[in-house]
């Protein structure tokens, strides 16, 4: 799943289908692999939010404890064309879902930035332009004309590519 931590319509698919896929997850039938971009570092007027966020997001990962860091994360969502939040609250965030102070540093310092435009250059490369996207064994997954896939949509994606 590539997705941008600005973008509503993730934050809408997170709602929609998160909770499908954490319990394929949890039944060990699917592994997710997220894949945060900063497309929409356009839209958080120069404070380039995404990039912010999927960094904290890849930092939350080494300390384990990125499931519930996405989770606080969308809860939390700016608005598409704010300023987004800011890293004070990027950590406070992070605080709340315990973790602690080589998180914070990884924050201030912008530590995951390179990794964060890599994951954005390769999204671009393999010609994806839109959030989220979603791809199920190889092949992208998406509703009718192009819409997000409803849970059903991504379900049955799983169920083909198991076999």
């Amino acid at each position: 799943i590539y997705e941008d931590f600005m973008c509503p319509i993730c934050h809408e698919f997170e709602i929609q289908t998160g909770p499908a896929l954490q319990q394929l997850i949890s039944d060990n039938k699917v592994t997710v692999r997220y894949h945060p971009v900063s497309i929409l570092d356009r839209a958080s007027n120069g404070t380039r939010f995404s990039t912010r966020a999927a960094g904290a997001a890849a930092a939350a990962a080494v300390d384990g404890r990125f499931t519930e860091y996405h989770r606080v994360l969308f809860d939390n969502q700016p608005a598409e064309g704010s300023d987004g939040l800011d890293d004070a609250k990027l950590i406070e965030l992070g605080t709340s879902v315990g973790l602690g102070d080589t998180f914070a540093t990884a924050v201030r310092e912008r530590t995951y930035d390179a990794w964060v435009t890599k994951s954005t250059d390769t999204f671009s490369a393999r010609g994806f332009n839109g959030t989220p996207s979603i791809v199920v064994a190889g092949k992208q997954v998406q509703g009718p004309g192009g819409t997000l896939p409803t849970t059903e949509v991504v379900t049955e994606a799983v169920t083909q590519a198991a076999g």
